[in-house]
């Protein structure tokens, strides 16, 4: 706890509950969830609700993003725009991609860093999701970074930290085995609240992490396909 107070953005998925392990390890955590309007929106904060507790993160701050889901232009957020089956080799950008989603979340939690004294805000952004995703780069988080110091005020010194973004999903599950993660509380589905389909490109990614790491999924899957 030698390095103050941090805030972890944390969906609820597998990546963010890692940040969360990685991050408790030096900091003195405080989680920030963002619904904007996702499918899965309910599932996800059940599933923040449930890390942090296991951690006994009692600094928790749950907001809405409501205006990405009116703005539109994802399968996650527009009931319009079905989610794609899986295709891990596909190249572009995805339905699932919600312009510009990050940045919104990096502005909540610098603010509410700012103002509970924190000088660190763990993003759990992976850039092997970033062929699809230009927002899960480290270069998209350096010159936010640069924004960030320009625009708080003196002395705040609030970096963005990015503890898994090198990592495969394999290298994630094998460092959140290490940690004693729970990834049984965690959800990563796009599609459903229930079980999760295993067919979509986040079922797909993680399922393919867990067996890359040898290890089994520990959440209720409709399918298990082999990725």
């Amino acid at each position: 706890m030698g390095a103050g107070r941090a805030v972890v953005l944390a969906s609820g998925g597998m990546d963010s509950c890692v940040t969360v392990a990685i991050a408790r390890q030096t900091h003195d955590v405080a989680m920030l969830h963002c619904s904007y309007g996702q499918k899965t929106s309910a599932r996800e904060l059940r599933s923040f609700h449930d890390i942090a507790d296991y951690y006994g993160v009692g600094a928790r701050l749950v907001i809405s993003m409501e205006h990405l889901g009116k703005i539109g232009g994802s399968s996650l957020t527009d009931p319009s725009i079905p989610v794609s089956a899986a295709d891990l080799g596909a190249k572009g950008i995805p339905s699932s991609y919600v312009p510009f989603r990050n940045a919104n979340l990096l502005a909540a939690a610098v603010s509410w860093a700012e103002v509970i004294g924190a000088h660190a805000v763990f993003v759990g952004a992976v850039e092997e999701d970033s062929s699809g995703y230009p927002d899960c780069r480290r270069e998209f988080y350096d010159a936010y970074e640069a924004a960030v110091r320009a625009g708080t005020k003196p002395g705040a010194d609030i970096a963005l930290v990015t503890p898994v973004i090198r990592m495969t999903k394999s290298d994630i599950v094998t460092a959140g085995m290490d940690l004693g993660a729970p990834f049984h509380l965690t959800w990563s589905c796009y599609r459903r609240e229930d079980v999760a389909c295993g067919e979509c490109d986040s079922c797909a990614l993680r399922l393919r992490g867990f067996r890359r790491a040898g290890a089994e999924d520990p959440i209720p899957y409709a399918v298990r396909p082999v990725y």
